[in-house]
């Protein structure tokens, strides 16, 4: 899951019209309720909530080991893992080593689950806690998002290089098709009844309509200006989707590593804030709103029990959307949830209402590259700073 960055002049003009929008709402219902400093080091990307099972799942990667300096200590290699969290209490109860990816998800009447490990996806036992096999994946493949459709009982995991979902039979693991989108995959979700839908992260973006029958595209509803897309929601109760997107336009020119960067557009002191939650009907791919988001959103998700849209944001914020009716929305609130960069994914339990995204601790930036330059293939280029090690949380939200 990537966001392009826009140049920093931009960004304030941009944020600068969406202010007012993030002030009104940080007054609501929602707040943090509980973290966990669950330590352990190695990115991630998705964390998934088994509702049924009552456990929280989070992938871990592999990392190399990196030797003391004046202001950290050491830290051991890790290898690439899956960690496993009690739901309700946030605590440790096993861990799947050499199982990793960008996410997990569970399919609980077959008692399988499965991360979108690089290259091959894995399956393991959700009781016994210990991997069942590995899936091999077509030419170009590799994993990122993942979904369990519990209709069917099958497994979706998208693949950014090939612009495709590889559908699994979650009873056996098998690999029934791939199916091709035209776009780059991000979050999945279904109706349960024979509809998938994908959102796309292009610019400008779209939401793949796909027939879990033929395992085929049927149509794509594009999302107008709107793109850099990650999340994808929908309230089954009146068929609607909320896109979560993060850019408006075409993508900007990019600068070749360690050359003199392309010019920086002028900012629109008009301009509309490119964080929006895209609000479409399912059945016609019909624009119903778009409302302002927080920050860049990874992640969406929705509870039919309090008929909220919720998105989860890189700038450590969550918004919140109310459906008032089917045609009528508003932001309720927007939460900060973590005081740094961070908490951008988000998973949902439908038993108790909460929330759960994940973070960690940053250290001081790098330095920014000479003025004029792109920074070099890799570097952060003066933007957010290392993990600092053993401090990765998990946050626990939901009603005050």
């Amino acid at each position: 899951m990537r966001r392009n960055a826009l140049p920093r002049i931009v960004m304030i003009a941009l944020f600068a019209s969406a202010g007012l929008a993030f002030q009104a709402g940080t007054d609501g219902p929602y707040k943090v309720l509980k973290t966990a400093k669950v330590g352990g080091e190695g990115g991630t990307d998705y964390i998934y909530a088994d509702t049924a099972g009552r456990r929280l799942y989070v992938t871990r990667g592999a990392t190399q080991a990196q030797a003391a300096t004046d202001t950290r200590p050491a830290v051991p290699a890790f290898e690439k893992r899956l960690t496993i969290f009690d739901l309700d209490t946030l605590e440790s109860v096993g861990v799947i080593p050499g199982v990793g990816g960008n996410g997990a998800t569970v399919c609980p009447k077959t008692g399988h689950g499965f991360t979108s490990d690089h290259p091959q996806p894995s399956m393991f036992d959700v009781k016994t806690m210990k991997l069942i096999k590995t899936i091999e994946g077509p030419a170009g493949f590799s994993a990122d998002g993942i979904y369990c459709d519990t209709s069917n009982d099958r497994v979706y995991i998208g693949s950014h290089p090939t612009k495709a979902l590889m559908v699994v039979d979650a009873r056996d693991g098998t690999v029934l098709g791939n199916i091709d989108l035209g776009g780059v995959p991000e979050q999945t979700v279904a109706d349960g009844k024979g509809i998938v839908y994908q959102v796309l992260q292009d610019r400008p973006g779209g939401v793949a309509v796909v027939d879990v029958k033929t395992m085929k595209v049927t149509k794509t509803y594009p999302l107008g200006d709107n793109g850099g897309c990650n999340g994808l929601a929908i309230d089954l109760q009146n068929q609607i989707l909320f896109a979560a997107c993060s850019a408006i336009g075409p993508a900007p020119a990019r600068g070749t590593p360690g050359q003199p960067a392309p010019p920086a557009p002028t900012p629109d002191p008009n301009a509309k804030p490119p964080q929006t939650f895209v609000i479409l009907s399912a059945k016609d791919g019909k624009i119903l709103a778009r409302l302002p988001l927080a920050g860049s959103s990874d992640g969406a998700t929705f509870n039919p029990a309090t008929m909220e849209a919720f998105s989860t944001q890189g700038n450590g914020t969550m918004t919140i959307v109310k459906v008032k009716r089917a045609t009528s929305f508003e932001v309720e609130q927007n939460l900060k949830t973590w005081p740094s960069n961070g908490a951008r994914t988000i998973a949902f339990d439908s038993k108790t209402g909460h929330l759960f995204a994940m973070a960690s601790e940053a250290g001081p930036p790098p330095p920014p590259p000479p003025a004029g330059t792109t920074p070099p293939a890799g570097g952060r280029g003066g933007g957010r700073g290392a993990a600092i090690p053993g401090s990765f949380t998990i946050i626990m939200v939901g009603i005050k």
